[in-house]
């Protein structure tokens, strides 16, 4: 068991923000030295990123820049949750951008 972020937005009528995403999560494994810990997916009425490979503080900070990203969509937020979570969503809620 590891600790691991999901990163929350809101779903949107456009959903080109979700590819912009998902290469800038590359950078981020550069930059912080975190994974791309599952593909992210639409659940719900939300799509979910996954990271993890680092401590919270690190994650939660790489988490802030996916979610001030320009062209995503207002409303994101964080689970601190466990690599080997039951279920996605369960975990502490943390609003984002963190400093």
């Amino acid at each position: 068991m590891a600790v691991m972020v999901e990163i929350h937005f809101p779903v949107t009528a456009d959903d080109e923000w979700i590819d912009d995403v998902g290469d800038f999560m590359i950078d981020l494994e550069r930059e912080f030295r975190i994974e791309e810990y599952e593909d992210g997916e639409e659940i719900g009425d939300e799509y979910v990123f996954f990271i993890a490979g680092a401590n919270e503080r690190t994650l939660l900070r790489a988490a802030s820049r996916v979610a001030t990203r320009p062209g995503v969509p207002a409303g994101a937020y964080a689970m601190v949750t466990a690599t080997d979570a039951a279920a996605v969503g369960m975990g502490r809620r943390v609003g984002l951008p963190v400093r």
